[in-house]
């Protein structure tokens, strides 16, 4: 049982604490009211009876969530780590220096709402992730007992755009296809790269950071091995995941259309198959996608970024047939469970075909 004590005009609870049979009480003061006490001693409480680490420590939500960011995500993927810092951001510019045990799930469902203004319902969801497990750890830790981002809502005020628009289908595929192979001709290796793309489904950072040794002639593959910073031209950076060093098997025709390519790169400081002497070193994500949009516009194509065309390949391996593990490796995804949430409609139009294959096998 845990006594209380004023001192002042401050209240102090006490709770009682063993350790290997010595008394350690954990002794907390400066609260407001004796209620305030009492339900912070009670919290106290609780993780003593669960076996779990108590911490007295008052910190600001913010300050914890910073803290955690760089000891758990510093050393992940430079585009991860940035996009946790975003959601700091957010945290930062809302709750302040709010103690982290004085939020509740109204707190936080308030917060939510807020940033759900203008943004689709992924968005919100995305930031609840990255918030959510940083306050499990908090539980962990012993900072608070209850998980304020439980149930959760992810209210927004606008529509995504459907996974289904995020890709072309075969058709329109195969139409982009042949007039990239048509436009190689050019001295524009942007249509290189978006040919890449489209055959290979690799990132953009993995594209760009393609060197002259990245190709295996006699075995016909190509091999991802690093990624480069195309936003600022830092150079070499690592891959997304452990998962997305692997070896994709093209199409002899795009291999054979790679080779001056390949051979030029040999000559440029970083052995870059896309090197440009200007401050990104590189093909720009954005100039790639103006390309893009434009020959989508002469096929008279719904307009897709260069992520698109990797959900493109991956949904056009999926459509014809190709096993989900394999699809999954090709992609460098870190688990099968990744691409099976951003592939389950491609999958769903599977399993309709299927459906009435099955009807018609033994059917005259």
């Amino acid at each position: 049982m845990a006594s209380y004590l004023k001192r002042g005009k401050t209240w102090q609870y006490t709770v009682n604490h063993y350790v290997d049979g010595e008394r350690k009480p954990i002794v907390k003061g400066g609260f407001a009211t004796k209620k305030e006490a009492q339900l912070a001693a009670h919290e106290v409480e609780m993780h003593l009876w669960k076996g779990q680490q108590v911490n007295t420590r008052d910190i600001p939500f913010s300050t914890y969530f910073d803290e955690w960011i760089e000891l758990y995500k510093s050393g992940r993927h430079k585009t991860t780590y940035d996009r946790y810092r975003n959601s700091l951001a957010r945290v930062q510019e809302y709750f302040k220096d709010i103690s982290i045990r004085k939020i509740t799930r109204t707190d936080y469902q308030r917060f939510l709402n807020e940033y759900g203004i203008g943004k689709s319902k992924e968005t919100v969801r995305k930031l609840n992730s990255h918030i959510r497990s940083c306050i499990r750890d908090a539980i962990e830790d012993g900072y608070i007992s209850v998980d304020f981002t439980r149930k959760a809502e992810f209210i927004a005020s606008k529509s995504p755009k459907r996974s289904e628009d995020k890709h072309l289908s075969y058709e329109d595929s195969l139409r982009l296809y042949q007039l990239l192979i048509s436009k190689m001709g050019s001295n524009t290796s942007t249509y290189l790269l978006i040919l890449l793309g489209l055959v290979s489904g690799t990132r953009f950072g993995e594209l760009v950071g393609l060197t002259f040794d990245s190709f295996d002639y006699e075995n016909n593959v190509m091999r991802i091995t690093h990624a480069w910073d195309y936003k600022t031209g830092a150079g070499f950076g690592p891959l997304k995941n452990s998962h997305s060093e692997r070896t994709i098997s093209i199409d002899k025709q795009v291999m054979l259309l790679c080779k001056p390519l390949v051979k030029a790169s040999k000559k440029n400081p970083h052995g870059l198959l896309f090197y440009r002497p200007t401050a990104t070193k590189v093909n720009t994500n954005n100039g790639a996608n103006k390309v893009l949009k434009a020959l989508l516009a002469k096929l008279e194509i719904e307009e897709i970024t260069m992520h698109g065309l990797r959900h493109t390949h991956a949904s056009v391996l999926l459509y014809k047939g190709a096993n989900i593990h394999s699809v999954s490796k090709r992609l460098g995804h870190a688990d099968i469970q990744t691409t099976l949430d951003h592939y389950a409609h491609v999958l769903k139009e599977m399993e309709q075909r299927d459906e009435e294959i099955a009807v018609k096998i033994y059917a005259g």
